[in-house]
């Protein structure tokens, strides 16, 4: 820190300049990214909530019931009366409390010490982060022919020492869904804590149903399902951090409580202390805004976007990797490897990813990206073919 104060001017003027070498959504050329910009409206709410904390919400009264509102709403969404949970950071966090639950109410009710969480190949990193933490094993289910868990994979895993098996709705890499349902009924039937992880598909498949794709059940309306992920800073065009969690019963947050003897509250179940109850008024805002008319037209452009690219990929002749379920389309050149085909559109601006779970190019259809910006990666893509 240096000695005197500096104009506030010579500041911003300073932070403008380093602000250049950040990439900008609006420039379309983020392909890779499960996150876009946020609203306009939500940015200005956000703004006027900065100094609220949640942490201590019997200071902040108003934000609690705002953040008690948009739990609310989201768990409607995903067909669920009585709804617990939190806004958080991400779907990290939000796994992560999920898994925390699960363990505790295994350990409590079941008396597992040494507990193993069965995941997908697919899924999330999130998941090692919440096993070394909580000091949890991770079982690994096969995935089937069509890059989603092979249920009878899943059957051969389980446990006396399972605590949970987790399974996506919107993976990150391919944007799939899991045979939910059927886990579902395995998890149920077994007395195994079920979380799905729908960080990226729970604010679209609920409209996209709404208005006539035909996609897989994933919510609540399905009786093994314990928790899910949600991020409204996703598709639900809020500012980051907006992640959610969603519980069905309060017990799986009360067996995660711990003493806060000195705030306002006695009991905290959040991996963090302080929570900015920014995100929760933004999220709450945004979602008023849109309702669900505005985010079905949202969910629907997406897709056309999604389907105007896959067709496009394959008129030039590239080989797209799977039918896309929600926004994200996977593909290879029928020649060049992944990585080099992902430096030669790094050379032309584009910022995409390669999926690994197939070697893949790896495209997210995000608010942010336009028909006119896919037209000018097809014409950069034919040129390369």
């Amino acid at each position: 820190m240096q000695e005197k104060p500096i104009d506030k001017e010579e500041i911003l003027k300073e932070l403008d300049e380093i602000h250049k070498l950040d990439n900008d959504y609006a420039d379309g050329r983020i392909l890779g990214s499960m996150c876009t910009e946020a609203h306009p409206f939500a940015k200005e709410v956000y703004c006027k909530f900065l100094d609220t904390n949640l942490g201590d919400p019997g200071l902040f009264k108003g934000t609690k019931f705002i953040e008690d509102e948009v739990i609310k709403s989201i768990g409607n969404l995903l067909s669920l009366d009585n709804a617990y949970g939190n806004i958080v950071t991400g779907g990290t966090e939000a796994n992560i409390m999920a898994i925390r639950a699960a363990r505790n109410h295994a350990r409590k009710y079941k008396g597992i010490a040494d507990g193993e969480i069965i995941i997908p190949e697919s899924a999330h990193f999130s998941f090692k982060k919440a096993a070394d933490m909580l000091n949890l094993n991770i079982v690994e289910a096969k995935l089937d022919e069509n890059y989603k868990i092979d249920v009878d994979a899943l059957k051969e895993v389980i446990s006396d020492k399972t605590v949970a098996i987790v399974a996506i709705a919107g993976t990150t890499e391919l944007g799939l869904i899991d045979p939910i349902e059927e886990i579902s009924q395995i998890a149920h039937e077994n007395n195994i804590y079920f979380h799905v992880d729908a960080a990226f598909g729970g604010f679209s498949i609920p409209f996209l149903k709404e208005i006539g794709y035909d996609l897989p059940v994933f919510d609540f309306s399905l009786p093994g399902v314990c928790s899910i992920t949600v991020d409204p800073h996703k598709m639900g065009l809020a500012p980051i951090p907006a992640g959610g969690i969603i519980f069905r019963k309060e017990e799986y947050l009360n067996v995660m409580a711990v003493d806060s003897p000195y705030l306002t509250v006695k009991t905290q179940s959040t991996v963090v202390g302080t929570r900015i109850g920014a995100s929760s008024a933004a999220t709450y805002a945004i979602m008023k805004y849109f309702g669900r008319e505005g985010y079905c037209k949202i969910a629907e452009n997406l897709m056309n976007n999604t389907k105007f690219l896959k067709e496009g990929l394959e008129e030039i002749g590239y080989d797209v990797v799977c039918e896309p379920e929600l926004n994200i389309v996977a593909f290879n050149h029928p020649e060049l490897d992944a990585d080099v085909l992902s430096q030669k559109l790094e050379k032309l601006n584009w910022k995409v990813s390669v999926a690994k779970c197939p070697v893949a190019i790896r495209i997210v259809l995000m608010n942010h990206i336009k028909k006119s910006h896919l037209k000018e990666l097809l014409e950069d893509l034919k040129e390369i073919y």
